[in-house]
C-alpha cells in the first residue's frame, strides 16, 4: 500500500474514532459509540505501520500533516464548519513539513 494512502486512510479512521469518543463524552451519545470508536483506533494504529519508513518517528511526524489537513476536512464534511482562511493556510504549512520529512534526501544506513 503505498505511503500516501495508507496515512489518508489512517486519518480517516483515527479521526472517526476519536469523534466517537468526542461524541460519549460531550454529545450525549450512547455507550456503544464507543465500540466502533475503540476498533477504528485500532485500524488507525495498523494503517500507520504500513507506512513506507525505516523510523516509526518519522512516519509519525510525517503523518501528522495529513491528520491535520484531514481533520480540517471532517470539519467542513461532517460537522458542517467550514474552514477559514486560516485554517487552510495552516494544513498547507503542515503538508509541506510533512512532504519534507517524507522526501527529504537521507544518507545511506
Amino acid at each position: 500500500m503505498p505511503t500516501a494512502a495508507a496515512y489518508i486512510g489512517a486519518a480517516i479512521a483515527e479521526i472517526a474514532g476519536c469523534y466517537a469518543f468526542w461524541a460519549f463524552f460531550r454529545l450525549d451519545k450512547p455507550a456503544w459509540w464507543l465500540v466502533p470508536g475503540g476498533l477504528s483506533l485500532a485500524l488507525f494504529a495498523w494503517l500507520l505501520t504500513l507506512a513506507d519508513s525505516s523510523a516509526a518517528g518519522r512516519a509519525f511526524a510525517a503523518y501528522g500533516g495529513v491528520y491535520i489537513a484531514s481533520s480540517l476536512a471532517w470539519l467542513w464534511l461532517v460537522e458542517g464548519n467550514r474552514p477559514d482562511r486560516w485554517d487552510t493556510i495552516g494544513a498547507a504549512i503542515c503538508l509541506v513539513g510533512a512532504a519534507v520529512i517524507l522526501a527529504g534526501p537521507r544518507a545511506a544506513a
